[in-house]
């Protein structure tokens, strides 16, 4: 007879390495430890979350500051929602709400994030697909799920940090691969999931989130297997969903408070945008997507197409009191009141943006809710109806004047030709039969698992397992080790030896 125990070790473990002896002790805990100890978590120091770290000599968020953000707002979610007696049945039900669990799956979920951010992931798509011939391409989820299971060793007798089944599923925010798992595949479901809709410039590609490579699959089931009969296949965990949700959060305020503290976010612009729109939203509302589309310029009218556009993918919760309601909120907090006080550096001001921030993550945490049938493009964990649209209008400020920038842009574009010809040089370097032994050893040892992991009738298989090498070495690299990397393989670099190739 099966003990009351094993059901909770399939869920800890599943296909994990360890003993299923001492089930007292926190497995999950371990999970933590393992995820900060690693040198991927470490590198999260030195990639972009907006603007790149290196030489911008700013105090803005990393990709590391930005995990431990979302593991703290994760963890709080977690405990208030475990300790709430509305939830306990249901979120057992659902297969569990542990905080630890949150908040390992929250510090690893960004580990794969390769150099520059958003950007570095796009232009790491395109060459893996287009250039080296990889029908999986390049996701961030994804890596970061191929590095907590295969390329990040721990010890002789373990590949990847041997987490527990529950963090690992915890981490899949798209739990499906991008072509072919769950059969039917999400992306053909009407309306598809968050994520599952394939890139408008690539129809045939497929989804452009997915949370594990078809190298990973197997994984990905061993994980989800305890979720079974609970949740849908293509739906997230409970655990997951509350990742999710908090790490929407976490980049929705603490994106604006970077771009505050550096002078970007002008109260005048934000200001007249989005008073624009509350004058003449009856007049908005009656032009025409083409009219309106010609207006681009017009104040007001990149905000009404906001509301188009959440009406037209979330249907589910999109509302226009909640909208205009929340178009006054954020104009109330942001405009009258941060961007009221340019930011000068001093105490006053610090704590001015703490208090701005603390507000606004308090009222987020204390919104969210469980439910049991969620929309198609939801998880189980939600934020209420009037905190989702403020979150999607403070996600609207930092996309129009932040992320529009040309200024931005025109170092976008420098970062997405360095990557791509760092991949070309890296690509010929593997090509030279006289330089193999003088590759470096990551890429030497990353080219050999990516081998290990194909089917010896693979289609070139060489050209395949090289190319998933590339894109892992690359996807590796802080910022700095990116542009350190092509200098000296430019010969621009006067320094011999470098931490370029060190990971």
């Amino acid at each position: 007879m099966e003990s009351a125990a094993e059901p909770r070790a399939r869920r800890l473990f599943g296909g994990s390495a360890r003993a299923l002896g001492d089930l007292t002790a926190n497995p999950f805990r371990a999970d933590r430890d393992r995820i900060v100890g690693s040198p991927f978590f470490a590198r999260l120091g030195g990639v972009t979350q907006v603007i790149s770290p290196v030489g911008s000599g700013l105090l803005v968020h990393n990709r590391l500051t930005h995990s431990l953000k979302v593991a703290q707002v994760a963890r709080a979610v977690a405990e208030r929602l475990s300790a709430d007696e509305r939830w306990r049945d249901l979120l057992d039900k659902l297969g569990g709400c542990d905080p630890d669990v949150v908040e390992a799956a929250a510090l690893a979920h960004d580990l794969g994030h390769p150099p520059f951010g958003h950007l570095g992931e796009r232009v790491l798509d395109r060459l893996a697909r287009q250039r080296l011939g990889l029908s999986d391409g390049f996701e961030g989820n994804a890596q970061s799920y191929r590095i907590v299971t295969s390329t990040e060793i721990r010890g002789a007798a373990t590949t990847g940090l041997d987490l527990t089944a529950a963090v690992r599923a915890a981490m899949l925010k798209y739990p499906w691969t991008r072509l072919d798992h769950p059969d039917p595949h999400p992306r053909t479901m009407d309306p598809p999931p968050r994520g599952a809709t394939p890139p408008p410039d690539d129809p045939e590609s497929g989804s452009s989130k997915f949370g594990a490579y078809r190298t990973e699959l197997d994984d990905l089931r061993q994980a989800r297997a305890p979720f079974a009969g609970r949740i849908p296949d293509w739906q997230q965990t409970v655990e997951a969903s509350v990742m999710d949700t908090a790490d929407d959060i976490a980049y929705a305020i603490h994106d604006v408070e970077d771009f505050y503290r550096v002078g970007v976010l002008q109260q005048g612009s934000v200001s007249a945008e989005l008073m624009a729109w509350q004058r003449e939203s009856g007049q908005l509302r009656a032009i025409t997507d083409a009219a309106l589309a010609t207006a681009a310029r017009r104040p007001g009218a990149a905000i009404e197409r906001l509301r188009r556009q959440l009406h037209r993918k979330d249907a589910w919760i999109a509302d226009d009191d909640a909208f205009a309601a929340a178009v006054e909120h954020v104009r109330e907090e942001l405009v009258d009141g941060l961007l009221a006080m340019p930011f000068d550096g001093s105490i006053e001001a610090e704590q001015y943006v703490a208090r701005f921030s603390a507000r606004w993550s308090t009222r987020f945490v204390e919104a969210i809710t469980v439910t049991e049938q969620p929309s198609v493009r939801s998880g189980h964990v939600l934020l209420g109806c009037a905190q989702w649209h403020e979150v999607q209008v403070l996600k609207f400020v930092h996309h129009r004047f932040v992320l529009a920038r040309p200024d931005l842009a025109l170092h976008q574009r420098g970062q997405a030709r360095l990557l791509g010809t760092l991949v070309e040089a890296l690509w010929e370097w593997l090509l030279d039969p006289e330089e193999e032994s003088r590759l470096p050893r990551r890429l030497h040892d990353l080219v050999e698992l990516a081998e290990a992991e194909l089917h010896p009738r693979t289609p070139d298989r060489i050209g395949r397992a090289r190319g998933r090498a590339i894109v892992d070495f690359v996807a590796q690299l802080t910022d700095g080790q990116a542009v350190a990397m092509l200098d000296a393989l430019s010969g621009r670099s006067g320094a011999l030896w470098t931490d370029a190739f060190v990971l």
